[in-house]
């Protein structure tokens, strides 16, 4: 096994943008109305692609680590903000409690994968560090935008047993923790099912990648199985924390609860 790949040109990537033709002409035969989105859609794909693709060569040939720094914060600002999106209940500081969340537990997770796990050199640890915290943020956004909504609906809908829990002398803790429980469960639904199809119903993206570069397919599964367990663990901490500081934005210190927080 070697470590050669076959390069592709611009020619190629048009070839395989073509066959974008296949899913518009099934939307306009079934009336879906989705040419429009899905034209968007490709053409989005190329652009974004192709500048990360740029941005990343110009970040790997300075080796200035400020650089990748900066970027890495962009990506977990837009992260933060993406999460925050797709939350259709929302309360006054969420979008703080989002970039802590996923900041924290995505660079914390990303860290140790890096430095603790697979020892990047240190002239290298770029090239490691900014593809481990893409996909590290990707999932961790998934789970905190899942459990966020799940709490806000929790508590929303149990309202009236959340305040007679309080009113019968339960603490803020005590009347809100099967809210919090659901939502941290919600938000790891997502990499647990990943987790349990992995390596049979499909072959994960890192692990494609490193095989048709030519890795030996036992280090690419090992890489795999690496990058999952940082998922999983960044996925879990993130969903969490969101879930416990958003916990008590909705309870006051003196055990009360604000439903006129939530919005939406």
């Amino acid at each position: 096994m070697h470590a050669d790949y076959i390069a592709l040109g611009y020619g190629q990537l048009a070839l395989a943008a073509s066959l974008m033709v296949i899913s518009g002409a099934i939307s306009l035969g079934l009336r879906l109305g989705l040419e429009r989105r899905l034209a968007v859609g490709t053409a989005r794909t190329i652009v974004q692609l192709l500048l990360l693709g740029l941005v990343l060569r110009w970040v790997f040939a300075t080796g200035l680590w400020y650089f990748a720094v900066a970027l890495m914060a962009v990506m977990t600002l837009v992260a933060g903000v993406a999460a925050v999106r797709r939350v259709e209940r929302r309360y006054a500081g969420l979008l703080l409690d989002s970039l802590l969340a996923i900041g924290a537990s995505a660079w914390c997770v990303t860290a140790i994968g890096m430095f603790g796990v697979i020892r990047a050199p240190m002239d290298q640890w770029a090239q490691y560090g900014i593809p481990l915290l893409g996909m590290v943020l990707h999932n961790t956004l998934t789970g905190i935008s899942l459990g966020v909504d799940r709490l806000g609906s929790e508590l929303a809908g149990r309202r009236d047993e959340v305040e007679t829990l309080l009113a019968l002398g339960a603490t803020r803790w005590e009347a809100a923790q099967d809210a919090v429980r659901q939502a941290v469960r919600t938000g790891l639904i997502p990499t647990l099912n990943t987790m349990m199809v992995l390596g049979i119903v499909s072959i994960p993206g890192m692990m494609t990648g490193q095989l048709l570069a030519g890795i030996d397919p036992i280090q690419a599964a090992l890489y795999q199985m690496v990058v999952m367990f940082l998922i999983a663990a960044g996925a879990s901490l993130g969903t969490m924390a969101v879930s416990l500081l958003g916990y008590r934005r909705l309870f006051t210190p003196n055990h009360q609860f604000q439903p006129g927080r939530l919005k939406g």
